[in-house]
């Protein structure tokens, strides 16, 4: 049966705390609370949409320890077909920090989701999905696979950019960013990865490049969306009090999947993904907020 969207991505188990502040180098703070889930970019957006409803699956690797376990038991839990490689290792870990405005500091140990190639992946399920939603790793060797998965792949690609912005050069990822349908970033990766410059020339770059269109989130201000048409809009947030930032993006990027899976245009996609995200925001952790339904 074909999917709607299937991701892939790094699988991680995250563990967040709370704390008074986020410490400068040599302080000491208090922790107040402690949540341990599991988490990876494109693995949080596949959950959002599949309790929106969407047919999804997910192709990752895990280690065989209790928290690739816990992963796939998650997996299952949210309705996510899950054709994940089980790795003698350990499963890939993140550990969030997060202040009393919900900003966070995050440290990542990828594990064994270096381990993920092509040999791994199963490219006549990821071919039969509308769309294959990736989000970025951590080292060269998966960039380069992500690469030539992009290529290959027949199924329209949606791109989470993350941490690539930070650790690339905008050449390096051309071969990405021209065969993506969809290109997320907040305006911080897109300032890195385009040496500061502002969201609406910095995403005309994008889709002179090839994106169909490039969707960038604003934190506060909401997001700014673009296509190769010439259609732009600057969406504003929907009001709603911040525990944690964390995931937000990955929120607004199954919301504007959401949108464009029910053929809604450019406008309408955005404003989804911001609704989508203001759930997220307003509890600890990567998907303890995301909603079941929309409201109408």
């Amino acid at each position: 049966m074909r999917k709607d969207v299937i991701g892939l991505g790094a699988l991680n188990y995250d563990a967040l705390y709370a704390v008074e502040r986020i410490a400068k180098e040599g302080e000491e703070v208090g922790i107040l609370a402690v949540e341990k889930v599991p988490g990876g970019s494109a693995a949080n957006t596949i959950v959002a949409l599949a309790r929106l409803g969407i047919d999804v699956g997910f192709v990752g690797i895990v280690g065989n320890d209790k928290e690739g376990e816990l992963i796939l038991e998650e997996f299952r839990k949210e309705g996510v077909e899950a054709r994940l490689r089980k790795e003698a290792g350990s499963t890939g870990a993140a550990i969030a920090f997060v202040d009393a405005k919900g900003e966070r500091a995050l440290y990542i140990l990828p594990g064994v989701n270096d381990r993920l190639c092509m040999e791994n992946i199963d490219m006549e399920f990821i071919d039969h999905a509308k769309f294959l939603h990736m989000s970025s790793f951590v080292s060269k060797e998966q960039l380069d696979m992500q690469l030539e998965l992009a290529r290959r792949v027949k199924s329209k690609l949606s791109f989470s950019l993350g941490m690539l912005c930070f650790h690339y050069k905008l050449e390096d990822l051309v071969g990405l960013i021209e065969r993506s349908e969809v290109i997320f970033l907040s305006i911080r990766e897109l300032k890195s990865l385009l040496k500061g410059e502002d969201y609406e020339k910095g995403t005309e770059r994008l889709l002179n490049i090839g994106a169909k269109i490039v969707s960038v989130t604003l934190g506060e201000r909401g997001c700014y969306v673009a296509d190769a048409t010439g259609e732009s809009y600057l969406i504003e947030a929907y009001p709603t009090a911040v525990v944690d930032t964390t995931g937000a993006g990955d929120a607004f990027a199954a919301g504007f999947l959401f949108g464009l899976l029910h053929e809604k245009g450019l406008y309408e996609s955005g404003k989804t993904g911001n609704l989508v995200a203001s759930f997220c925001i307003r509890e600890y952790g990567c998907r303890k907020g995301l909603p079941y339904k929309l409201p109408c």
